[in-house]
């Protein structure tokens, strides 16, 4: 199935690992040319030396609004446009909620709510005026399903599925489609530091990839998703238990 990406630009947040590196490899292998941030200079290297499309890097803290929109005018100055932008964000840490002090609070929103804030304020406009665009945010099965124990995710990603429905009624009229992706349990090192295994609780027995997660990432992005807009979609192997 040709997905109609190639030489379209993209945007991938957190991108030097995990999710957002699979998501930036899978878009990279339609033939989309590529803005890569990260916080981490020599992992974020690294990932863009192993793409083959046309690459742009640079580092990134995603809390802070005016290094996301610098990095958005930087995207602009080399490409010419933006086509399709993921957020990503790593998570708060595993507390229960009176173990969460208001620093932990705030650091929770600032990580997950505002950096999606933050791009989606730089990238709409421009996409608006293209008349054409896909913001897609990487969030958590958390928004549909608490996790024990992750009371900051919880909270915060489930902001930005709010964001996300409302912003998708705003820009539909501009063919800006808006949704969010919200991975389960996926083999990555986060995963890995929070000492979980989950398998039992999965109806499919096993932990999931991270380019399981990008191939729904990239045909979101794709002209082939033209009708979908402000859902958000778990790809967790059956974990969510709500109808």
């Amino acid at each position: 199935m040709d997905l109609g990406l190639k030489d379209r630009v993209a945007v991938v947040a957190a991108s030097s690992k995990g999710l957002g590196k699979a998501v930036a490899l899978g878009l990279a292998a339609e033939g989309v040319q590529l803005a890569l941030c990260a916080r981490g200079q020599e992992e974020l290297q690294r990932t863009a030396s192993q793409i083959q499309t046309d690459v742009f890097h640079q580092v990134v803290d995603v809390t802070v609004e005016a290094e996301v929109g610098g990095f958005i005018e930087s995207t602009l100055r080399k490409f010419g446009r933006i086509d399709i932008c993921i957020t990503n964000a790593g998570g708060p840490p595993a507390k229960r909620f009176e173990d969460t002090s208001p620093l932990d609070w705030r650091s929770a929103v600032d990580l997950n709510f505002m950096s999606t804030l933050h791009f989606a304020r730089a990238v709409l406009p421009i996409m608006k005026e293209q008349r054409w665009g896909r913001l897609i945010a990487i969030s958590s099965v958390a928004v549909l399903q608490p996790v024990d124990g992750l009371i900051l995710s919880n909270a915060a990603r489930s902001a930005v599925r709010g964001l996300v429905k409302s912003l998708s009624n705003e820009y539909a009229p501009y063919n800006v489609l808006i949704n969010n992706v919200c991975p389960g349990y996926t083999a990555t090192e986060r995963l890995l530091k929070l000492g979980v295994h989950p398998e039992a609780q999965i109806p499919l027995g096993r932990v999931g990839t991270p380019d399981e997660f990008a191939n729904l990432v990239v045909f979101l992005a794709s002209e082939r998703a033209s009708y979908i807009t402000g859902v958000s979609i778990p790809v967790d192997g059956g974990w969510v238990k709500a109808i």
